[in-house]
């Protein structure tokens, strides 16, 4: 993968902050976007800037045609048996709240369990736990290895008859861990439940199955995949989508609205009311064609060399302490001795490098690995080796600034 001529697309890269060149490692919060997204949306805006399904005028025809479009490019990217199978959301969040409201209230009840692990993203916990206050069934927390990983036979033990829904991240956006959830939805299915994957950290960075992984559903982010903010997938199967219903009501979604009752359209666009997220979604299109352009092996491949070279050079700063197994996804999430990692980020942001601090979203997790906080280094296709001689020549100075407390 040429990476120069990678970044050479992205124009925000090419700028200074706070007096020296930007060294951007913060792409598992959002990624930065190519010129091409960019563009695609300006020309939506710009030439057939339109509402989609309802008008049959040249812009309102090439509207839903690029729409329509992009919804195909998605079922490709994930190889979903059909469009049906696609349906647009704001983001990872709403998809799994979306499953939670529709799919968890109408299935589950007193007994039954739900069955995700600590290292899971807020977004993947809340909707979770107030379905299981509403329901009446129970939130079941499984075990991780020490260095954050997911044992399958602690797995098996994890989810018994009595599961009825198993959501579990792909990849941690803490630990890198890149979970089993081809081999953890066997075990669901096994029992009777239904496997439900947050991808948002993996659709940006592997090339995506879904009907290899056996999910029942799938969610992801535009925003983490080069896309535009505000754009998600969910991805369900037909037949639990089709007995499902809509959380949210109004235009599009319906078929026929009577005094006192409606009908809804077929899939996917029940689930989706209201005008749609049109630039959003041709803006996710231009986004799938870019890194399919790359390839997402070369992808990945590129991600886990920056990562392990990383790691290696940190490992020599003393005090430092990494979080996560060995094999990992493309980040490293670590505290600096006894530097809060808000002032730790502090320092960095100086020097121009943007990295993550704080809970990550993950406050379970962070209870789990007893700390109140981490700082965050998160790598994508337009990284490079010399940046991560800056960061730690950042972490350094940070040691530096902080000498007093080593």
């Amino acid at each position: 993968m040429d990476v120069k001529a990678v970044r050479d697309q992205f124009p925000i890269l090419h700028q200074e902050v706070n007096g020296h060149p930007l060294v951007y490692l913060d792409s598992s919060a959002t990624s930065q976007k190519p010129i091409q997204v960019i563009e695609k949306m300006d020309e939506y805006y710009r030439g057939y800037n339109s509402n989609v399904h309802r008008g049959v005028h040249t812009l309102g025809t090439k509207a839903t045609d690029e729409y329509e479009g992009a919804r195909e490019k998605v079922r490709r990217f994930i190889n979903a048996s059909s469009t049906q199978e696609v349906i647009f959301t704001r983001g990872t969040t709403t998809a799994i709240n979306t499953v939670a409201a529709s799919y968890g209230r109408t299935n589950l009840g007193e007994g039954d369990e739900i069955v995700i692990t600590p290292m899971e993203h807020h977004s993947n916990i809340i909707p979770w736990q107030q379905v299981a206050k509403e329901t009446g069934a129970t939130l079941k927390y499984m075990p991780l290895q020490p260095d954050g990983t997911i044992n399958l036979e602690d797995a098996r033990e994890s989810i018994t008859d009595r599961a009825k829904i198993v959501a579990i991240m792909h990849v941690s956006n803490v630990l890198g861990t890149i979970n089993p959830v081809k081999e953890i939805a066997q075990l669901a299915h096994q029992q009777g439940a239904v496997m439900l994957v947050d991808g948002a950290q993996s659709a940006p960075h592997m090339t995506i199955d879904v009907q290899d992984i056996d999910a029942d559903f799938y969610a992801f982010s535009g925003h983490k995949m080069c896309g535009p903010t505000g754009i998600g997938v969910l991805y369900g199967k037909k037949s639990l989508l089709r007995d499902m219903e809509p959380v949210e009501f109004g235009g599009e979604m319906i078929d026929f609205v009577n005094w006192y009752d409606s009908t809804w359209k077929e899939l996917p666009w029940k689930f989706e009311g209201g005008t749609p997220i049109i630039a959003g979604a041709v803006g996710l299109g231009a986004a799938i064609d870019f890194l399919t352009e790359i390839g997402l092996d070369d992808i990945k491949a590129h991600e886990q060399k920056l990562a392990d070279y990383a790691q290696e050079q940190m490992q020599k700063i003393d005090g430092m302490t990494i979080y996560g197994p060995k094999e990992r996804a493309g980040l490293v999430t670590f505290n600096l001795s006894d530097v809060h990692p808000h002032d730790l980020a502090t320092v960095l942001d100086a020097e121009g490098i943007a990295v993550r601090a704080g809970h990550h979203c993950a406050q379970p997790l962070m209870r789990w690995l007893e700390v109140s906080a981490t700082a965050r280094a998160s790598f994508y296709l337009y990284n490079t080796e010399e940046e991560i001689d800056r960061f730690v020549e950042g972490l350094q100075t940070t040691k530096e600034y902080f000498g007093d407390v080593f």
